[in-house]
């Protein structure tokens, strides 16, 4: 068990990693840098976001597993995971109106729903991604996905009146329920599975490396036919959508991010299972255990660091000055990765959780 955990958390401090990449790019960067470091800071748009909404799926699952529960102790953890999904919620929000791009109330919104899953059979956990999927695709039908959006600010127009914050948080906000719900009912199916198990760990690397290479190979055809005059067929006219990315994030796209997913994940939980005493390990999964508090910090203390390290202001969304270059912004995403690893090892002298962990489990229990 003590293997298995230290491969899941793991799996979140690269979460974590890749999300100080992808956001301090974000707000002081450019993803349109031509550059190899400029290319190589885009693979983690979308793939660290898709392994924390999943590591947080197994989570909540992992917390439940337990070999008996009666119906007293259900409806305490039931009670417990809907107490840390509002205090999730409320944080998010408060936080939003620092960085927009804030993920921790659509966590919440996660977390709420997963509460009503619990203790259902493991297949209905992948129903519910299906549906999640499916309902994406079918409101787009009746709803622009850009609406209330000015793309070329990242601004939402209307996030504080209901209809707009009830329309960002199900359907086309940047993590909204629909179809983002998908990743963590994905997290929740895995973390019912036999990690232990060799066998069941190279399976899902396969499977994962099989979505990877299906849907990313089809997009290599579709872009080689798009810039292709000769060769039009009916896909390059009526899928377009096909070649999205983050935003709106379709079927291909989920596929990628997913298969990308589950390559990480079993393979750190792999690495827990052979090297399961190694120093540098446990360093990196007691960053994991700490996710929420990093997050939260890189998102207010490390953006504030960087604008006064580089003289930029931090306004929350892409720079209207000069973009920073790109091996400045990943030398500083490390560097505070490490600060952070630093931080894990000292805390975890004193307490067995993260400041923010500590304190959401005194609220809910």
């Amino acid at each position: 068990m003590r293997d298995r955990i230290i491969g899941f958390d793991v799996a979140r401090a690269y979460a974590i990693l890749g999300m100080y990449i992808v956001n301090f790019t974000f707000c002081f960067g450019s993803f349109r840098d031509p550059s190899l470091l400029g290319r190589f800071s885009t693979l983690f748009v979308g793939n660290s976001t898709s392994i924390f909404i999943i590591c947080a799926g197994m989570g909540v699952v992992l917390m439940t597993a337990r070999p008996t529960l009666d119906l007293a102790e259900k409806k305490k953890l039931r009670a417990t995971i809907l107490k840390r999904s509002w205090f999730l919620f409320a944080l998010g929000l408060t936080l939003f109106n620092w960085w927009p791009g804030d993920i921790l109330h659509f966590y919440g919104a996660y977390l709420h729903i997963a509460a009503l899953l619990l203790f259902v059979p493991k297949r209905y956990y992948l129903l519910a991604g299906i549906l999640a999927i499916l309902g994406y695709n079918i409101l787009q039908l009746f709803i622009p996905i850009t609406t209330s959006w000015n793309l070329e600010t990242t601004q939402y127009a209307d996030f504080w009146t209901p209809i707009g914050f009830l329309r960002n948080t199900l359907y086309n906000g940047w993590n909204s329920i629909f179809p983002w719900f998908s990743f963590f009912a994905l997290g929740m199916f895995l973390g019912k599975v036999d990690w232990q198990s060799k066998t069941i760990r190279r399976r899902i690397f396969g499977i994962g490396f099989a979505m990877l290479a299906v849907f990313r190979g089809m997009r290599l055809l579709i872009q080689a036919d798009f810039e292709n005059p000769a060769h039009k067929p009916f896909y390059v006219k009526y899928w377009p959508q096909l070649m999205e990315d983050y935003f709106p994030a379709n079927i291909p796209y989920l596929m990628i991010t997913m298969g990308w997913a589950l390559m990480v994940i079993s393979l750190c939980m792999s690495l827990g299972y052979r090297f399961s005493t190694n120093r540098v390990l446990g360093l990196l999964a007691t960053t994991g255990q700490m996710t929420l508090t990093h997050y939260v910090t890189h998102a207010t203390l490390g953006m504030l660091l960087l604008g006064a390290v580089a003289h930029r202001t931090y306004t929350g969304y892409p720079p209207t000055e000069t973009p920073i270059a790109p091996h400045y912004l990943l030398l500083y995403a490390t560097l505070f990765f490490a600060g952070s690893v630093c931080f894990s090892f000292l805390w975890r002298k004193k307490f067995n959780k993260g400041p923010l962990e500590m304190l959401m489990r005194k609220i809910s229990g």
